[in-house]
């Protein structure tokens, strides 16, 4: 089907859907602002006027992560601390060690960039701070290695606190990601993949409530990727074995095990079960394979006080 100009234009601007509420907005840029005043306040009399406005810009590029897209990858607290901490040093570390102020601001980001990459902390703004430390003048340069804990880690610390407690009021954007509480319907057996139209994404995206840092093509793609790698790891009704261990693979408290005691031979006869893991625990019950099939999402083995999932190939774990 093809698109009308505006949508052309607005793909290849780049221009994201994103339809959030004005609510969603306002809190946004009122917790960005108490950040950076409270960080600038802290700053103001360790640097001065000038060192606390150069220090708090890579801070107010945190701010726009924490309070626009609290539930972002980039956003979270791993990434805002260490990323920053560990540009911070690099940063410090190349202004010491390299005399040309460009080639050292060039080594402190690059280095910055592959650090945080191996750290599994990216966070854009950490960019900001390695280079803040090569280029911040005299009142940054006296620091030293000071810098990285005073002001950084302080101002990293600062800012995350404040993105949990402004968030905390709202709970579908609380920070970290992690104490969000996102409802999602279940998902329907009825309705196939194919039914999803570009105003049920814009619907979903309302729905949230929060910015999603995901695009339409890129969701629908990771959907099928997802579908597709769901449906390969699935359990066939023919490789049910007796003595084998099957999890449901839920979350948290719906989290099951249960153990194969016995099976008819063939595709289609009865598996007897019993529940080792989960709520229903000393449960037994009998099931067709397929029905079986559909409740396990893989196999799993006794692993010391845990179950593992069982290395694909690998034979029934008898007891």
């Amino acid at each position: 089907m093809s698109r009308s100009w505006p949508e052309t234009l607005r793909r290849l601007a780049g221009i994201e859907l994103a339809p959030v509420s004005h609510v969603e907005r306002l809190v946004s840029g009122i917790g960005g602002f108490i950040a950076i005043y409270v960080i600038f306040l802290l700053e103001r009399d360790l640097l001065g006027e000038v060192g606390a406005a150069i220090m708090v810009a890579s801070m107010g590029a945190s701010a726009v992560l924490l309070f626009a897209v609290p539930h972002g990858a980039l956003s979270q607290p791993w990434a805002v601390v260490v990323g920053h901490v560990a540009s911070a040093a690099i940063g410090v570390a190349a202004a010491r060690s390299v005399g040309d102020t460009v080639l050292a601001a060039a080594l402190a980001v690059g280095i910055a960039i592959a650090a945080m990459h191996y750290l599994r902390a990216i966070h854009p703004p950490g960019g900001a701070t390695a280079l803040t430390a090569v280029i911040g003048g005299p009142q940054v340069h006296a620091l030293g290695f000071q810098l990285v804990v005073t002001p950084v880690l302080v101002n990293a610390l600062i800012i995350v606190s404040v993105a949990v407690a402004v968030n905390a009021f709202f709970a579908w954007r609380r920070y970290p990601a992690g104490l969000a509480r996102i409802l999602s319907p279940p998902p329907s057996e009825t309705t196939p993949p194919e039914t999803i139209t570009h105003a049920d994404f814009v619907a979903a995206l309302e729905s949230v409530g929060t910015f999603v840092d995901i695009s339409e093509e890129e969701f629908l793609k990771l959907r099928g990727l997802m579908r597709e790698a769901a449906a390969a790891r699935r359990v066939k009704p023919e490789d049910i074995g007796v003595g084998a261990y099957y999890s449901n693979g839920a979350f948290g408290a719906d989290w099951s095990v249960r153990r194969v005691v016995d099976a008819a031979p063939g595709a289609k006869g009865d598996v007897i079960w019993r529940s080792v893991a989960g709520p229903d625990r000393n449960e037994t019950g009998i099931a067709t394979r397929r029905d079986f099939a559909l409740w396990a999402a893989y196999q799993v083995e006794r692993s010391e006080s845990t179950w593992v999932r069982t290395i694909a190939g690998a034979g029934a774990s008898q007891e």
